[in-house]
Formats: structure tokens, C-alpha cells, sequence
């Protein structure tokens, strides 16, 4: 296979990274958490969020078997309360807790992850100008803005699971069981292609190693002897 298909396909594989990646930054579906369900015929409140806001949800519960079981699933019907991390209004002292928790990991996860597309952008415009002039040379920072972008991602990632775990953990909060939903899976799978795709297409921009010691040897013109 030509190095120039190898290329190709590298840089088809880090487009769907980018667009798994921004996806995830832009929907609030990383996390769902929910409580424990005491009793029927009451109002039960879920949550899902991502790196900007969390959303509350109030299920009516009427069936006698999810008693006991965590509120949800996500999917039923019910009266929907977005807030973004900054417009949080704290009052009793687990909302207090909630609030300092998401605001600490979020703000962190959100601003790696904004790092992670910067990088995006900058090795995009490495491999627009390698298209455009022909100039090769550039692959190689575009592999590393690539592979860093890989790394910011998973750093987001391991911040927003820190955050959760947390959550989770603590007796102030009332969530009690959780699951990652389909936005962490995006920036998931963003952060697996781009790194190794970066990483990738930083090897193919190196000079090709000889086969064996005697072709360069071999290559080299005689001197010339006076």
C-alpha cells in the first residue's frame, strides 16, 4: 500500500474521531444518575449531564417492582430542568454539594476538552495546507496536534469519571447508582482514534528506514579520489 493511501485512510479514521469528540463536548448526556426508589405513586428526580449543564428530570412512579430499584430509566416521560454550571442558584446542602462538585471537575473537564478541539483545528489546518500546496512536511505537527488532542480528550474523560465517582460516593448526595450514557462513549471512542491516529500519521511523515545497512551504503556515491 502507497504511503498516500496509508495517509488517506489515517486521516478518514481521525475524522470520525473529531466528529465523536464533538459530539460528546456539545451534548450533556455523559453521566445519568438517579436515586433510589423508596415508594410508589411519587415523583422520583434523575439527572443526566455532560460538560456544561446538568438536567433534572421528575418521573412519576407508579409501578409496585421498581421500588427499591434506582428512578428511571431516563427515557420515560417527565418534566425536564436544565441548568448550566454557572447559573446554579445553591440551596439545601446537597444541592450546596452538588454544585461545588460539578462546578470543580466540569470547569476543569470543559476546559481540557477545549483544548482538545483547539488541537483539532490546528492539525486540520496542518493537513488543509498539506493538501493544498503539497507540502508532506506538514503531516508531522498535524500527527502531533492529533495525538494531543487525543490526550486532552482522555483527560476529560478520567475528570468527568473522577467527578461522578464522587458524586456517588459522597453521603451528602442523593444519587445513588449511576451508568455512563452515550456522550461519554463518544468522547471515548474521539479519544482512542485520535490518539493512535496522531500517532500514526506522526509515523508516517518519518523518513522510511532502510531495509537493511547496506542500502545506504550502497546508495552513496563513490568519492572522488585526487
Amino acid at each position: 500500500m502507497k504511503k498516500d493511501t496509508k495517509v488517506k485512510i489515517t486521516f478518514l479514521v481521525i475524522l470520525v474521531g473529531m466528529v465523536c469528540m464533538f459530539t460528546a463536548v456539545v451534548t450533556d448526556h455523559w453521566a445519568v444518575l438517579s436515586p433510589r426508589v423508596e415508594s410508589v405513586n411519587i415523583t422520583c428526580e434523575a439527572a443526566h449531564f455532560g460538560l456544561w449543564r446538568l438536567c433534572k428530570k421528575y418521573i412519576y412512579i407508579e409501578e409496585q417492582e421498581t421500588v427499591g430499584k434506582g428512578c428511571g430509566p431516563i427515557s420515560q416521560p417527565g418534566d425536564v430542568n436544565c441548568s448550566y454550571f454557572r447559573h446554579f442558584n445553591p440551596g439545601e446542602t446537597s444541592e450546596i454539594f452538588e454544585v461545588k462538585t460539578q462546578r470543580e471537575y466540569n470547569i476543569s473537564a470543559a476546559a481540557i476538552a477545549v483544548f482538545s478541539l483547539a488541537f483539532m483545528i490546528l492539525g486540520t489546518i496542518c493537513m488543509l495546507g498539506s493538501a493544498m500546496k503539497g507540502k508532506d512536511y506538514l503531516h508531522k505537527p498535524a500527527g502531533m496536534f492529533y495525538a494531543f488532542a487525543g490526550l486532552c480528550a482522555f483527560i476529560s474523560v478520567e475528570v468527568m469519571r473522577q467527578s461522578v465517582n464522587r458524586m456517588i460516593e459522597s453521603e451528602e448526595t442523593i444519587w445513588m447508582e449511576y451508568y455512563y450514557s452515550w456522550s461519554f462513549a463518544c468522547a471515548c471512542t474521539g479519544f482512542v482514534l485520535l490518539l493512535l491516529s496522531g500517532i500514526g500519521l506522526l509515523l508516517l511523515s518519518m523518513p522510511q528506514m532502510p531495509r537493511n545497512p547496506w542500502e545506504t551504503c550502497m546508495d552513496a556515491e563513490p568519492e572522488q579520489i585526487e
